[in-house]
């Protein structure tokens, strides 16, 4: 293994929210992508559309950040890296089998527009997969919600719900969803480590995936600190 595919690897997997999350979403993908296109919106380096390519995919992320791109062409199974504005995106309609976002539609500002752009370069029957900040309870601790919106430029939050009348309107059909960090004590846990340890915070605080994926089966499906969606675009 590259130097560089370790330290993406600790970025990307050691990571108590990142692992679990993106993870998932692949999961729901399917094991085997051959012959499927799949975009990566807001995608930096490119890593998660990798493993997707890895699986045999065609896979592209799209990404403003320049840096982050020639990071991911040092990667042992780069995706096709595009530099573009997910607001505007640069394929034909209906380019598209798949489509990925991982928390990303929360910095943007204009978050209708995204996701209409995301449906937009979907095939008919195409499935788009995506997270997002909801922080049900963060009113609870707004010195912690202030800091962590601060620090990741969070503009929106979204549940499933709100996500599910975005899609709606182009023409995205809500089939399965899923919080993590249900509980208080787990959405207390992630927003503390946003506002205090940041991106090393939660690299160091993998230990503690397992307990926290534990405390998520235990607690009803209905919010917590982030959503995963899976929609399906109508004919």
């Amino acid at each position: 293994m590259k130097l560089a595919d370790a330290v993406a690897f600790v970025g990307h997997q050691v990571h108590i929210c990142r692992f679990r999350e993106a993870g998932t979403l692949l999961r729901w993908m399917g094991p085997d992508l051959r012959g499927k296109r799949i975009l990566d919106v807001a995608g930096g380096d490119g890593y998660w559309a990798g493993r997707a390519r890895r699986r045999g995919a065609q896979a592209v992320s799209i990404d403003l950040a320049r840096h982050k791109m020639l990071y991911g062409k040092t990667l042992a199974h780069p995706p096709a890296l595009i530099q573009g504005d997910a607001l505007a995106l640069p394929f034909a309609d209906g380019s598209f089998d798949a489509v990925l976002s991982v928390c990303a539609i929360e910095h943007f500002d204009d978050g209708g527009r995204s996701l209409a752009e995301m449906a937009r370069v979907l095939k008919p029957g195409g499935e788009l997969f995506m997270s997002a900040d909801v922080l049900s309870r963060a009113d609870s601790w707004p010195k912690l919600r202030d800091a962590h919106k601060a620090k990741y430029h969070v503009q929106h939050t979204y549940t499933h719900r709100t996500l599910g009348e975005l899609m709606a309107g182009h023409g995205l059909e809500l089939i399965a969803h899923s919080y993590q960090f249900r509980t208080a004590a787990a959405e207390r846990l992630y927003l503390s480590l946003s506002a205090y340890g940041g991106r090393v915070g939660f690299n160091a605080a993998a230990p503690l995936t397992p307990l926290v994926a534990l405390s998520d089966r235990r607690a009803p499906n209905e919010r917590g600190s982030i959503v995963l969606v899976r929609a399906r675009k109508r004919a």
